[in-house]
């Protein structure tokens, strides 16, 4: 399921990222990269709030929906 369907406070692994290469870099750069596992914070209109590692990440409705997880 895409990430902006994930239920908050449940903790996730990133299955696939569906984006151009450039795209997958730089989320890969964050941490975002598959098998890597993610918690949503938070969701508001299709943007999320996640903790990623160590770090939160706030992601865009636009990257949010290309970020699939299980």
């Amino acid at each position: 399921m895409p990430l902006v369907l994930a239920p908050v406070g449940q903790e996730m692994k990133i299955v696939r990222i569906a984006a151009d290469d450039k795209t997958k870099k730089h989320l890969a750069n964050l941490g975002l990269i598959a098998e890597a596992k993610i918690t949503v914070l938070s969701s508001n209109g299709g943007s999320a709030v996640c903790i990623v590692k160590d770090g939160r990440l706030a992601l865009d409705r636009n990257i949010a929906s290309h970020i699939f997880v299980a």
